[in-house]
């Protein structure tokens, strides 16, 4: 935004001088503020297009920068860089824009005309979504709320792995399971089979309707009709889960509808046309080292069973050929030897390889009361996307799942993820969000200071340094969005809103917002304050985490501050029915170190408040806190002693509560029971119907959360066709 009206004024400048310009000049943040605000590299960058020396070009664009009103100094530096202050009406200017832009602020047209299509979590149709696939799930749509922002066609997809061994072995898995509840000795359930608890449940549910005629049938039958039983049941689990984080898709591409279509054929005769493949072993092979691969690889079996590598090469050739500009595929750490035999097909088939960008998610390590939680998805160990919800919310998991770089592990510490109190970086910015509601709320019924439409004039009393700095962090918003859709680094968001909360509570600390003797300044921070929380609700709605007017509790509300200007403090209300922990195997960390200040160290994992026992059953003694060592980044955040001693005092123990009434306490505000309200969904588009047919043995609901997969048709590059042939 700022950056585009420089680049503006210096354009403008060159046209005026007849001076020659290939736009290829950068405007940048200056490193120290004592050399503005703001420098280029203009001058030295169309020097020798002008045919003039890089001073003198300098020289020549400051006469006419000098006399910009929009800047208060103009000075040149070192071999011909340009150091530009701006004057602070334009700030002010630019905080009444975001005033009247309300929640459009940062929407730009920099992607206009360019569609991506963005393909995440696709987890295997085999049982639950986990805390993996809810990390791609956050991050995928965090990005697609990004790139839509910013003007980009994105459509989101799902690549449902619904054909296969693994689905195979995932019916047989359900077989057992359905004579073990008919009350069969099966002996020592297989180590190869899937182990997970939701396939008992699917065993006694289907065994209510259709166990006894399924049993009766064929083995080919039966197996088939096990499989469309089970994938109906888990794709609709999945599908519900995934919209508790507030994600969805709008296409599902099948697997097995690609096959059906002969898509895999295709792709195989496209090869072969190519001169790619080869015959050996009695199987066909792709010479992928050709194209930079380290290793040719197979494409079909002797038995004639296709590899995993072909169906996924098909899928992808329909991404190429539906037109897209982008294509994105968000990946788990273990598919790092699969792309260099994608890329090598794709560079094979003759499509742009550069096209294509793969994003890896790295390890995510969960840690309770210090210690690490073990899974093991076959042997139906672990923690799912359902049950972490519900013990951390929503908008922690979302918010905990972006802040860190898609390449850095993931330590999710439960601990922190369950604190109500200035640690717990959602809980901080969510603070400072209903803090501002709070001034702007006293403001209004306590005071009578209406402020309505928004006024440049009330801006013009902003003028303290921090006011400048704070009304720079806002300005900057619309280009780092624009930033974040570039590089696809989504955790620079959630940095950039965690960052203005703690500028918004410092600002809070040291300036008195309300002064009944200065309504002037009063009006103009007021407007300000509005259009830094518009800025903290719109980030929090990229990031999919609510923004809430008013913070909620279970405990009463603590003694309200004496500020004119004080909001009401109360904490965050957290759904914690049980702990996600139970039943799985823990590794103890390694003993830590004390923490230290910065926001990104190691941090102290401390053992969590006791929460309700809402089974009744005996209350588990609480282990002491362990300071532990993290070999990678812990989600957590350190902030300012004042406001941690600030927040504690509104989450009072009940023998302080009883003092601070003796004290004449003010009387208490009623608390809302209800759940923080989560942020409008983004827009979305309509979704590709699947066209599959209903599992023959599976009960009837009255509603469909979601359609089955659907799959995407896909043409040959060339008109001629080979196949390949097999011995």
């Amino acid at each position: 935004m700022l950056k585009d009206i420089i680049k503006g004024i210096i354009v403008t400048t060159l046209e005026k001088n007849n001076l020659e310009n290939n736009d290829k000049f950068n405007i940048e943040v200056s490193n120290n503020p004592k050399h503005g605000d703001y420098a280029t590299n203009v001058a030295m960058v169309l020097a020798k297009l002008n045919k003039k020396k890089p001073l003198v070009l300098a020289e020549m664009i400051k006469e006419e920068l000098v006399k910009e009103k929009n800047f208060s100094k103009v000075e040149i530096a070192g071999p011909g860089f340009i150091n530009i202050t701006i004057n602070i009406s334009l700030y002010q200017d630019l905080v009444y824009e975001i005033l009247k832009m309300k929640e459009e602020y940062g929407e730009s047209e920099h992607g206009k005309g360019k569609s991506v299509l963005l393909e995440f979590v696709s987890a295997n149709p085999t049982g639950p979504l986990n805390i993996v696939s809810a990390r791609a799930a956050a991050y995928g749509d965090t990005l697609y709320r990004i790139l839509t922002k910013v003007g980009y066609e994105t459509k989101r997809e799902f690549y449902v792995n619904d054909a296969g061994n693994q689905v195979d072995i995932l019916a047989e898995s359900l077989e057992l399971r359905l004579r073990e509840v008919r009350g069969e000795n099966i002996g020592d359930f297989p180590i190869e089979a899937y182990h997970g608890d939701y396939l008992i449940e699917m065993a006694k549910e289907l065994n209510a309707t259709e166990g006894s005629r399924l049993l009766m049938l064929p083995e080919r039958d039966r197996i088939e009709n096990l499989k469309e039983y089970a994938l109906d049941v888990i794709h609709e689990m999945q599908v519900e889960s995934l919209a508790k984080l507030d994600v969805d898709f709008d296409n599902w591409v099948s697997e097995k509808k690609l096959r059906e279509q002969g898509v895999v054929e295709e792709v195989l005769s496209f090869l072969a046309e190519a001169e790619c493949t080869y015959e050996k072993d009695d199987a066909i092979w792709f010479s992928s080292t050709k194209f930079g691969d380290d290793k040719d690889r197979v494409l079909m079996k002797a038995d004639g069973a296709i590899t995993y590598f072909v169906p996924d090469l098909a899928y992808h050739l329909t991404k190429y050929q539906r037109g897209f500009d982008y294509i994105i595929d968000v990946l788990g750490p273990d598919h790092h030897g699969y792309v260099p035999r994608l890329m090598a097909a794709i560079e094979a088939l003759k499509y742009d390889k550069n096209k294509l960008e793969i994003i890896f998610l790295q390890q995510i390590n969960l840690f309770d009361e210090g210690e690490r939680v073990k899974m093991s998805k076959r042997l139906g160990k672990i923690i799912t996307m359902d049950d972490l919800i519900t013990e951390v919310g929503k908008d922690v998991a979302r918010f905990f799942f972006i802040d860190r770089r898609t390449n850095a592990h993931l330590n999710f510490d439960m601990d922190l993820a369950t604190k109500e109190s200035e640690e717990n970086p959602v809980y901080y910015i969510q603070y400072a969000h209903a803090r501002i509601n709070s001034i702007l709320k006293k403001a209004r019924k306590d005071h009578k200071i209406r402020i309505g439409k928004p006024s440049r004039t009330a801006l013009a009393y902003l003028k303290e340094d921090e006011e400048i700095t704070l009304m720079k962090k806002i300005i900057d918003f619309p280009q780092l969005l624009i930033d974040v859709a570039d590089t696809r680094e989504a955790h620079r968001l959630a940095n950039y809103v965690y960052e203005l909360a703690g500028m918004v509570h410092k600002y809070y600390g040291k300036f008195k917002v309300i002064d009944m003797d200065d309504l002037e300044t009063s009006k103009g921070r007021l407007f300000f304050i509005s259009a830094v929380k518009n800025v903290i609700a719109i980030a929090l709605d990229l990031i999919g985490v609510s923004a809430p007017e008013k913070m909620k509790s279970k405990t009463p509300a603590a003694k309200k501050n004496n500020k004119t200007d004080s909001p009401e403090k109360t904490a965050v209300k957290k759904d914690s029915p049980k702990k996600v922990k139970d039943s799985l195997p823990k590794e103890k960390k390694s003993k830590a170190k004390k923490d230290e200040p910065s926001k990104k160290s190691k941090v102290k994992a401390e053992s969590k408040a006791p929460k309700k026992n809402t089974e009744n059953k005996p209350e588990k003694k609480k282990k002491t806190s362990k300071e532990v060592i993290v070999e990678s980044e812990v989600i957590g955040l350190k902030v300012e002693k004042g406001l941690k001693q600030e927040l504690e005092a509104s989450l009072d123990s009940p023998k302080k509560e009883k003092a601070l009434k003796k004290e004449k306490a003010p009387k208490k505000e009623k608390v809302s029971k209800k759940e923080t309200t989560s942020p409008k969904p983004v827009k979305k588009e309509a979704k590709e119907k699947v066209s599959t047919k209903k599992a023959t043995p599976a009960k009837t609901k009255e509603k469909k959360t979601a359609d089955k997969a659907g799959a995407v048709t896909i043409k040959p590059k060339k008109a001629a066709k080979k196949k390949a042939t097999t011995k």
